[in-house]
């Protein structure tokens, strides 16, 4: 514990820093940051294959391997979502609004930075550089907690930041790795309110379920996603067939990949084998309903878990409706809240979609892979917030703030 009680009050230290820094100098930290982790590529991507190896001998399935792998583009990717920051507002020292009272007192709400953010995630080290440039153009320090899986691409990620910050003269307690991946520490870390501010966890069902279990910091739920596709009746077929490869093909293990299909009974006679065929063509295994399964024999008995499963693997549920309320009412009853669509061209089957579907992103003949800080112009993003306190869908900059009230006074006292 006194090993996280030193990471705790050196982070709060360099938060104090970070709250006096202006825009253009942590725009100046991001620059030199986004350089330094192309420029020293080379050192991350041997860092990374150590994981990778260790990750393929263990047996972690491809789909996960691929989040936990570097390359070059995506370690430029990493440099690109820090220089986007630069572009982005600054939200600090925004007042939000401004009003004065009858007694004269002139009052101001602010935006100012959360201080100390917590961030506990899995195999996935290119959320260690976005939540630095959030957090630190959000005048935040943080702390990371990474998977066992990608510590040493961590490690390897974090050093280059702080390296860069301290050559620019800036906390590199900015930010913070724990390098203890033990169970014990990350619980030890949960109770560490104190000095940490904020804690989000990334990460799968079991991690969130964990953190929001057992955390006495203020948490923000994000990340599971049992993402659906709803095939409207009136949807155009090469459209849906496109959408829903994209939503489930392009990448797997993320929680913004679609891993349920609905399909209305009028189109399914089409629809099911024209998606099947090309999903089963990517090696993609449809699990579906008994109606499902009438028109195409390749797809395998779904069970009741199955429909609310995220996957994260190459396989995905189809389940077959008589109407768009009963699309709703099934995608409402397995949904994590994170993102769902609908293929259609009625109009009004679009609208109902949209205001009845429970998420924190509702599609409309577009893919759920664009649920991204990057896709929506944030930037990067911090993750995607399925709760709805404080903030929803994916996070960035605002999302890091919090609120003081400044009274300005002329000498009125409370009688």
């Amino acid at each position: 514990m006194d090993y996280l009680i030193e990471i705790g009050k050196r982070a709060k230290d360099a938060s104090m820093i970070m709250n006096l820094l202006n825009t253009e100098t942590k725009n100046r930290g991001l620059k030199k940051v986004a350089e330094a982790l192309v420029n020293e590529s080379s050192k991350i991507l041997k860092a990374n294959r150590e994981d990778v190896e260790k990750a393929e001998k263990n047996g972690m399935k491809p789909s996960m391997v691929d989040r936990l792998m570097l390359s070059e583009d995506r370690i430029k990717g990493m440099a690109e979502g820090l220089l986007q920051l630069i572009d982005l507002k600054d939200p600090i020292g925004e007042v939000m609004e401004r009003f004065e009272r009858p007694n004269g007192l002139l009052i101001e709400k602010k935006r100012v930075p959360m201080g100390v953010v917590g961030i506990i995630y899995e195999s996935r080290p290119n959320v260690t550089a976005d939540a630095f440039g959030l957090c630190f153009k959000a005048g935040n320090a943080v702390i990371l907690r990474g998977g066992s899986d990608a510590l040493t691409s961590n490690a390897a990620i974090v050093n280059v930041i702080r390296e860069a910050l301290h050559a620019e003269n800036l906390p590199a307690d900015a930010i913070q790795l724990i390098e203890d991946a033990s169970r014990e520490t990350a619980a030890e870390f949960m109770k560490l309110n104190k000095y940490v501010d904020l804690l989000i966890p990334r990460g799968g069902a079991g991690l969130i379920r964990t953190v929001v279990s057992n955390s006495t910091i203020p948490v923000i739920e994000t990340g599971t996603g049992n993402c659906h596709i709803y095939v409207d009746e009136s949807a155009n077929l090469l459209m849906a067939v496109e959408i829903i490869d994209n939503a489930k093909t392009q990448r797997m293990g993320v929680c913004n990949a679609c891993e349920s299909l609905v399909i209305h009974k009028n189109i399914a006679k089409e629809a099911v084998p024209a998606i099947y065929e090309r999903l089963h063509g990517k090696s993609v295994e449809v699990r579906g309903c008994e109606e499902s399964r009438k028109d195409c024999g390749g797809i395998v008995p779904a069970t009741e878990e199955d429909y609310g499963t995220e996957y994260c693997d190459a396989i995905i549920s189809m389940k077959v409706v008589d109407s768009v309320d009963e699309a709703i009412a099934h995608v409402n009853r397995y949904t994590t809240h994170h993102s769902e669509a609908i293929i259609t061209e009625n109009k009004e089957n679009a609208e109902k979609f949209l205001s009845e579907v429970d998420a924190a992103a509702v599609y409309v003949n577009a893919s759920t892979r664009f649920t991204d800080g990057y896709e929506f112009g944030f930037g990067a993003e911090i993750g995607i917030s399925t709760q709805k306190l404080h903030a929803r869908g994916p996070m960035g900059l605002p999302a890091l703030t919090t609120i003081k009230y400044v009274i300005h006074g002329s000498g009125q006292i409370r009688s």
